[in-house]
């Protein structure tokens, strides 16, 4: 049996919300696929009980650890400081990595009035930016979706986790 580990915030309805979707398509496309999901675990993700962060490191990082791979959400203003942690601690290990960026100024890359109006005026970004480093790391050991169909196409390839 594989071993994941889903790493995304979790602390908003909407990171609740794609971690529950992506959790059960990733279990739906791989049957019997041990999936971490970090807002699963109660022992430190009960947030009307206690969890020391000493508790929640090492929980997480067990996990992390004992994992295939990793599924890394990066979307957000910028990438959540503690998914940037665990890509950075699993990149270590080797292991491939699946990251997803949904966000929609993907979109357009090709527009020359985009481009034109950046080239003009800097404050007129229309594109998304991640860290670099980050994003080397992810692609030194794996891949971005765009879209949810497409991870999970990723992850059910024959040579993949």
């Amino acid at each position: 049996m594989k071993t994941g580990y889903l790493a995304n915030g979790l602390f908003s309805l909407g990171d609740r919300l794609v971690n529950e979707i992506i959790a059960k398509e990733v279990r739906q496309a791989l049957p019997g696929v041990d999936l971490y999901v970090p807002q699963e675990n109660g022992a430190i993700n009960d947030k009307s009980a206690y969890a020391d962060s000493a508790q929640i490191a090492s929980a997480d990082m067990d996990a992390l650890m004992a994992s295939d791979f990793l599924i890394a959400v990066i979307d957000g203003v910028e990438i959540d400081s503690g998914v940037a942690a665990e890509i950075g601690a699993f990149a270590t290990l080797k292991r491939p990595i699946f990251a997803l960026l949904t966000d929609s100024r993907q979109q357009g890359r090709d527009n020359v009035k985009k481009i034109d109006a950046l080239k003009q005026d800097a404050t007129e970004n229309q594109f998304i930016y991640r860290n670099l480093f980050v994003v080397g790391l992810i692609k030194q050991h794996g891949m971005i979706a765009s879209s949810v169909e497409e991870l999970v196409a990723a992850l059910s390839k024959k040579d993949s986790p």
